[in-house]
């Protein structure tokens, strides 16, 4: 869609999203030691009676994405074995696996929960769909990237594969899509596809290729300006207008694609919600959530998480996880000193 400065129809539009980096809640050191120094402390913390999980989170926990990438690198070249094995050998359930995720770069951790959840029948769609409309174009690039160095395979492909029916018809598209970053808006275009999208809505075809064509393909921006005109035009949210069958697990992903799309807080603050409220922790969720987005926007998560619970999300994590699981997970999240 070409944009002219000269259209009247066309102008810039601030995505409220745009900003990350602030909204990260992991504390670095402002004096970090030298690469080689976190991976000689590494090393101590598992030599010896006993692993020291405390040492371990104090590094690793407190290090950005290319500090942990620098450790790894360095951890292999002295000490001729691959970080990550050593944890795994040292480490065991729920903490081992937020260690391992976190210590991942976030796009082996994607293509690593991209895998795992083409595997899984239960929430698989909704990892997928998550990792599709939550990265940057860019960083889904790279999530595909490395899904194809690991598995020796596309993302693509394996999603077409695990995937059925309306899950696949959404889901391709999604992981296949390369949207436009900026901050452009074609109100012309807003208008007559919130129209379009009203009419699919109105005779139920949830499932209709213009409407998947247009969550799939279009920048967060015009997604923003399409769905405001749909709310003022027709006097709903988009999303309210899809619970006509809130049993519908089709149009429960179909809503989930657009909050994850135009206001991710609240999205994953409902994830968290439901894997600490859930009979039983979903530790799984909790953990996922925490480790890709401790480095993007769990300020914002937080902040949405307080005002929907009347609780912290640190007191909801104290309150339904322990150890040092619970230990890893509050570091994260900010809580605490560097």
């Amino acid at each position: 869609m070409p944009h002219t400065s000269s259209s009247p129809e066309t102008f810039s539009f601030l995505h409220q999203h745009t900003t990350t980096t602030t909204m990260a809640t992991i504390k670095v050191p402002s004096q970090i030691p030298s690469a080689a120094e976190d991976a000689e402390q590494l090393q101590k913390a598992f030599k010896g009676w006993g692993t020291n999980e405390a040492l371990i989170i104090s590094i690793l926990a407190h290090r950005n994405a290319e500090q942990r990438k620098q450790i790894r690198e360095v951890y292999a070249s002295t000490y001729g074995e691959d970080l990550l094995k050593a944890l795994d050998k040292e480490l065991s359930s729920d903490f081992e696996r937020a260690v391992l995720l976190w210590t991942l770069t976030p796009a082996e951790r994607d293509a690593y929960l991209a895998n795992e959840a083409t595997k899984k029948l239960t929430s698989s769609n909704w990892t997928l769909m998550e990792i599709a409309c939550t990265r940057s174009s860019l960083e889904l690039i790279a999530v595909k990237q490395a899904y194809h160095a690991r598995y020796k395979k596309s993302l693509e492909e394996d999603v077409a594969h695990h995937t059925t029916g309306d899950y696949r018809k959404l889901l391709v598209p999604l992981v296949s899509t390369f949207r436009y970053e900026g901050n452009e808006v074609n109100m012309t275009l807003a208008k007559s596809e919130a129209k379009i999208l009203n009419e699919k809505i109105s005779d139920k075809k949830y499932n209709d290729e213009e409407v998947i064509r247009i969550l799939a393909t279009r920048s967060k921006a015009q997604l923003n300006a399409t769905l405001n005109h749909y709310n003022n035009a027709f006097g709903n949210a988009i999303n309210k207008n899809l619970k006509a069958d809130p049993n519908d697990e089709f149009l429960k992903l179909l809503r989930a694609t657009i909050k994850c799309l135009t206001c991710p807080e609240k999205y994953f603050e409902k994830v968290l919600r439901r894997a600490i409220n859930k009979l039983g922790t979903d530790e799984w969720a909790l953990t996922r959530v925490v480790t890709t987005r401790a480095e993007v926007d769990m300020q914002r998560i937080k902040e949405e998480y307080h005002k929907r619970n009347s609780v912290t999300l640190e007191k909801a994590i104290v309150g339904d996880t322990s150890g040092d699981y619970e230990k890893i997970l509050l570091a994260l999240i900010g809580h605490g000193d560097a």
